[in-house]
């Protein structure tokens, strides 16, 4: 923190993260301190293993630490932090696929809106938030990791720490429920 005066004056978190591009270690501390409180609970909610999301955590700021001088300056910080974050995450629970068949779907990926946006627009702006708010947690867990995350069925019940087909059941329950609720 920066002394002025009389108190001390805290540091926004754009000016934190020119500090630690410019590898400020104190400045890097000051935002795993603002910000790791709110990602660790948001993270878990997605992951039941709490080792892998302290794991994710680390990695996290690992990444924000070596990537600072990368941050476009557009948005806030705490989503690019989240963006960071997240991706990590689908990293830890989710295999990586040969380099080959990577690339060959995306050289056949299609310029239309994916599932994902369309769902995040429905979301943000329609009736479908209201819906998926109006599911119980467990329920809604499972609708965010298999079609907001895009997780397998296996992959959000490693995530959730719940068994397979009880991922299959409660998503099959929420189509339910979101189906009435949404006519």
């Amino acid at each position: 923190m920066a002394q002025w005066g009389v108190g001390t004056v805290e540091r926004t978190d754009d000016e934190l993260l020119a500090a630690v591009a410019g590898h400020d270690r104190g400045a890097l501390r000051e935002l795993y301190l603002r910000h790791e409180p709110w990602l660790t609970p948001r993270l878990a909610r997605r992951c039941a293993d709490s080792a892998t999301v302290e794991e994710v955590v680390q990695d996290t700021f690992t990444t924000v630490w070596r990537s600072a001088d990368r941050y476009a300056g557009r948005g806030e910080v705490a989503a690019w932090v989240w963006g960071i974050a997240i991706r990590t995450l689908m990293h830890h629970v989710r295999p990586r696929r040969p380099i080959v068949a990577r690339l060959t779907a995306l050289r056949h990926e299609d310029q239309r809106l994916s599932a994902e946006d369309e769902l995040l627009l429905g979301v943000e702006h329609g009736d479908l938030g209201a819906a998926l708010g109006s599911l119980s947690p467990e329920l809604r867990a499972v609708v965010q990791a298999t079609v907001i995350d895009g997780l397998t069925t296996r992959e959000a019940a490693a995530l959730l720490g719940i068994p397979n087909g009880t991922v299959k059941t409660r998503m099959h329950r929420a189509r339910i429920h979101l189906r009435e609720a949404l006519t």
